[in-house]
């Protein structure tokens, strides 16, 4: 297997271009700068990837994947990975669409005279160790890190998972997930979400989607990657400048705003009415209030709740004295 040393702050091209050695650090002026509104960009195709490290870096032609070590990082538009360790896969380019068949003879030329191998383009990037990924925005700590450019899917696993963004704060235990297509966010294992506001969402499992923010702006080109093309709001692997539409959670589930507590085995709360809907062994709480049933919808705003029983059971609930007034102001229950 051969192993070739490449330069520190290696540029690997996204765009339609052949990886040469005159030409890797040049990117080719974009002929689309934005995407159709109907659907998410292309995650793998477009932006270029500026890699760096403190340490060596190594080329591997026949695994095709260039590793970094000691303080590793990639730079993608907006989007910064940080970790102890960096690999990046690698593929050659397909041609683009209506392109003329390429050459041959001159491809295996440029395929043997350049370290890169050729037309080359960055799909995957694997983080390992302290990693830290951030945007102007938006932060996520983890041990490790895979990002897929194609899909346009991050999974980050180890202690202390953290996703913070101006919103909202995001945490788990096992993994935690972000599909930029999908603008939806999974946290698995005691995953909690929680906003500005003091609204709180847990659960087992957690499966978050966001809509843009309202005062979403395009986000301007980063100081640090000269040239590069501004990400899409909310398409990066952190999701960008958006806010949460509503939260599913199975297990364990528990919604809380500053007023009232809700739980059940598994529901779904949208954030913007507040309410909540919640199914399974469902308490709602408010002070030292409570209601028992099989099922409930809870507008948490308001404090009024419809609580529903299972088939041959009655609900039950408990009244404290000078506690009837406190969940809805006005004295109003």
């Amino acid at each position: 297997m051969k192993r070739h040393l490449v330069p520190l702050a290696l540029a690997i091209i996204l765009a339609p271009v052949a990886a040469t050695a005159q030409t890797a650090v040049e990117p080719l002026p974009e002929t689309s700068t934005s995407a159709p509104t109907s659907q998410a960009p292309d995650q793998s195709h477009g932006d270029q990837v500026f890699l760096s490290s403190s340490g060596p870096q190594t080329y591997d032609r026949n695994a095709q994947t260039v590793t970094m070590v000691d303080r590793a990082r990639a730079v993608r538009g907006d989007t910064t990975v940080d970790a102890d360790q960096l690999i990046g896969f690698l593929r050659k380019r397909a041609p683009a669409p209506g392109a003329p068949p390429e050459d041959k003879n001159a491809e295996k030329k440029s395929s043997e005279d350049s370290t890169m191998g050729g037309s080359m383009e960055l799909y995957r990037i694997e983080a390992v160790g302290h990693v830290h990924i951030f945007t102007q925005t938006d932060q996520a700590w983890g041990d490790k890190a895979l990002y897929d450019m194609d899909q346009g899917v991050l999974v980050m696993t180890g202690k202390a998972l953290k996703v913070t963004t101006p919103q909202q704060v995001m945490t788990a235990r096992d993994v935690m997930e972000y599909h930029s297509k999908e603008h939806m966010s999974v946290g698995r294992g005691d995953a909690t979400v929680t906003t500005n506001d003091g609204k709180r969402v847990r659960a087992d499992v957690l499966v978050a989607f966001s809509v843009p923010a309202d005062d979403s702006k395009p986000t301007a080109k980063s100081v640090t990657t000269p040239g590069a093309a501004p990400a899409a709001s909310g398409n990066g692997p952190l999701g960008g400048n958006s806010k949460l539409d509503r939260a599913y959670g199975w297990g364990h589930v528990v919604m809380r705003t500053t007023n009232e507590t809700a739980t059940g085995d598994r529901g779904v709360y949208v954030f913007a009415t507040e309410i909540a809907r919640l199914i399974g062994h469902v308490h709602v709480t408010s002070g030292q209030n409570q209601n028992n049933g099989a099922s409930a919808i809870v507008n948490m705003k308001t404090g009024i709740s419809i609580m529903n029983p299972s088939a041959g059971q009655r609900i039950e609930g408990l009244v404290i004295p000078n506690e009837a007034s406190s969940s809805k102001p006005g004295g109003s229950k």
